[in-house]
Parts: structure tokens; sequence; C-alpha cells
């Protein structure tokens, strides 16, 4: 079996925290690395306690959400709550970061940006970037082929077990449907 390079591995934790967003705009998530350790990380949602896009909707002034703090800024902030410095790590990013969080990861000593999916790129956050030193590198997140063959042959045996009228599989589906469904609201 092939491992993952660190930088999927990274960046899969992002993908994995973006799962923990509330924002119905566009869920992103964070991890800070250093020394091939994972030291924070975030999603972007609504503070602590507070009400979330995903029950009441997007707070939207000037054609943005005010009510969301960025992942890269909750991964920032969870530093600071453990009291970890930032300075010289890297961060994983699902998406390219906006300028508000350019800034504050390059004030952090952030020393490389890794990020999944471009995002606007705005053009002066590069430039920060550039200016302040800081390595930007795109590193989508890949799926080794294998696992795509083991999830299509998940899938066909699922189909084959949705049609069956066998009693036995009938128990079955009650019972997967008991364990693994989502709890009404």
């Amino acid at each position: 079996m092939e491992r993952i390079t660190w930088n999927q591995y990274f960046m899969a934790q992002s993908y994995l925290l973006k799962s923990r967003s509330t924002c119905q705009r566009l869920a992103v998530g964070a991890v800070i690395v250093r020394d091939k350790r994972m030291i924070a990380g975030g999603y972007n949602g609504s503070v602590s306690g507070g009400v979330h896009c995903i029950d009441e909707g997007c707070y939207v002034v000037g054609g943005h959400c005010v009510r969301t703090i960025h992942a890269e800024m909750n991964a920032l902030l969870q530093c600071s709550k453990i009291g970890v410095a930032a300075d010289g790590a890297e961060v994983y990013v699902t998406h390219f970061p906006c300028v508000h969080c350019t800034k504050a990861l390059i004030q952090a000593g952030i020393k490389a940006v890794y990020y999944g999916e471009d995002y606007k790129n705005d053009p002066y956050a590069v430039e920060l970037f550039q200016q302040a030193g800081v390595r930007m590198k795109k590193v989508p997140l890949e799926i080794p082929p294998m696992q795509t063959e083991q999830r299509h042959l998940v899938g066909r045996l699922i189909d084959k077990l949705e049609n069956s009228h066998d009693p036995e599989v009938e128990e079955l589906k009650e019972l997967a449907d008991h364990y693994f469904s989502l709890p009404e609201k």
C-alpha cells in the first residue's frame, strides 16, 4: 500500500474540518502545521454560541456575511487560545485565503500557504504573500485510485441490496437505517 504525501495528508485534514462549517455560501477548513504536526485547525462559522447561518441564513452586509469567522482566522485564534505560536508554521486551507486572512496569516508569521482550490485569488493577497516571503502552493486534494475503486464497488453493492427483496436483506436494511440515519430535527 502506498502512503499519501504529507501535503495530501494535511490537505485532507483541512477538508475534514470544512465539513464542520456552518456557512451556506462556501465551506472552508484550515489546518496550521509545524514540523509535520497539526497545532490548530479551524472552519468558517459563527462565533461560539452564536446563531449559525445554516439555521437562520447569512447576515450579509456589503456583499459579505458578517456573521462568519473565516477558517484561517479561527485556526489562528485557536493557536492564541491554547498558547501556541503560529510563527514559522504552515497553513493548509481548502480555498485560497481572502485579503483579510492573508494579512492575519502574515502577521502571525505563517511561512507557507498550501491551498486546495482557487477562490477569487485576490491579486493584492498574492502580492502581500510575495512581499512577505510567504510560499504559496496549490495542492489539490487527490483521492487515491484504489479508494475510488473501493467506493465504486461499495456503491454497486448498495444498489444490489436496495433492489433486493430477500427477507434477510430487508432486516439488514432496517438495522442500517436505525444505526446510520440522521436524527430528525
